[in-house]
This record gives C-alpha cells, sequence and structure tokens, in this order.
C-alpha cells in the first residue's frame, strides 16, 4: 500500500486502499490492519484513514464489524461509479432501483433460504415502524438490499452495494420534503409472502408496486426527463 502523495488526504486514502485491493493485497474475507498501522504506512493521519474507510464502507467495498475490525467485501474499485451516481437525480436513481429489484424479487424467489425469509421479516418490522427520515431510509434501503442477498447473485448484489448507500440519501431526502407519497407496507409484505411461496411472478410485481408509486410521483412533478 504506497503512501498518498500529493493527492488531496482522504481521495488519495481511498485511491491508495482501492489500489492496494486491486493488486490484491488484500481479498474479500480479510481483515483489514489497524487504523495506527494504516495511516503510518498511507502517510496520513488517523483521522484521514478514518474518513476513507467510512466512504469504502458507504460504498460496500469495506465493512465494519463492531468490536472486530474492518473486512474486505468486495475489490472492485468503485470512484467511476461514485462519480456517477453522485450526478444523478432522484428519479435516475428509483428508476435504477426499479430494475434491480424486479428482477432480484424473481431470483429470491427461486433461491432464498429460511434464513433469509427471516431476515426480511424482521428488517420488514424495522421498516413499518421508523418513523424518522433518516432511520425510514436507513430501514427501507437495508430491506432492499436483504432481497438481492436473497436473490444469490453475487454480481447484481455488488453492483447493488454501490447503489445503496445513494438509495439511503434519496429515501432520507424525499421522506424529509414530504411531496412523494412511498408505497407504504402492503407491497412490502406482498413480496415478503410471494418470495415465502417461492412465486417469481408475483415478488416481481411486488417489487414493482413497492417502487412505481413514487416512481410515477416524481415523473409528475418534473416531468418528462431531459435527454443529455
Amino acid at each position: 500500500m504506497r503512501a498518498v502523495g500529493r493527492r488531496s488526504s482522504v481521495e488519495g486514502a481511498i485511491a491508495s486502499l482501492n489500489e492496494a485491493l486491486a493488486q490484491g493485497e488484500w481479498q474479500p474475507g480479510d481483515k483489514l490492519p489497524g487504523e495506527h498501522r494504516m495511516a503510518e504506512e498511507l502517510g496520513v493521519s488517523r483521522t484521514v484513514v478514518r474518513e476513507a474507510i467510512r466512504a469504502l464502507v458507504h460504498l460496500g467495498t469495506l465493512e465494519t464489524r463492531h468490536g472486530s475490525g474492518t473486512f474486505v467485501v468486495s475489490t472492485a474499485d468503485p470512484a467511476p461509479l461514485l462519480r456517477r451516481l453522485g450526478m444523478a437525480d432522484v428519479r435516475e436513481i428509483f428508476e435504477l432501483q426499479l430494475g434491480f429489484d424486479v428482477h432480484a424479487a424473481r431470483l429470491a424467489a427461486e433461491r432464498r433460504t429460511e434464513d433469509d425469509l427471516a431476515r426480511l421479516r424482521k428488517l420488514l418490522h424495522a421498516r413499518n415502524h421508523a418513523t424518522e427520515a433518516v432511520l425510514f431510509a436507513g430501514a427501507d434501503a437495508d430491506f432492499h438490499l436483504a432481497v438481492v442477498e436473497a436473490a444469490g447473485n453475487e454480481v447484481l448484489l455488488e453492483c447493488y452495494r454501490f447503489f445503496v448507500g445513494r438509495l439511503r440519501d434519496s429515501l432520507e431526502a424525499l421522506r424529509r420534503q414530504d411531496v412523494v407519497v412511498e408505497s407504504g407496507s402492503k407491497p412490502h409484505e406482498d413480496l415478503v409472502e410471494a418470495l415465502e411461496r417461492g412465486d417469481a411472478a408475483a415478488a416481481a410485481a411486488a417489487a414493482e408496486a413497492a417502487i412505481r408509486p413514487g416512481l410515477d410521483a416524481l415523473t409528475r412533478l418534473e416531468g418528462p426527463p431531459a435527454r443529455k
């Protein structure tokens, strides 16, 4: 892992960590060295290391486990996708989610385990009882991510992990503005029931019903998207 050099500290630390991951210095499942050691190797402060790790955790590249340390989830470089996601508007995020979630629901109906179902019920309960914008956004995003995890497609999951942070931010913003009514609990409950039955068509329909009302409301408010 090479030192940061002249780039801005946090950006440089992220780039150096991504380079180390791409070169195979760590593999998915490996535990990263402690903050003190990484700060020495990168030539930055521990605060910078902490911020870089937080950014990569947000993207799904790393995972922090309380009391255990930070572990590698993905070795893909998220920088290009991060830049594009950062420029996306909320409607683009919902359109992308619709494509991801409908297909993931079909796969999950065929591949989910009993553990997946138990986790989804727990996450759905948390979603249905979250009131504050930030808590609701986190609970909703966690539920949809769990559906993708149940789909059993690692490439799809990798993409969604990069995407889910931006989805969480968009959901929080809409909840705070209170101008777009979200779909409510029923389609999410229908989705879990369809997954339990192994009904792929019903699961896909429920996944679309969970997203479509918000997307349609945004389209009515904003009009047709401008071509770039």
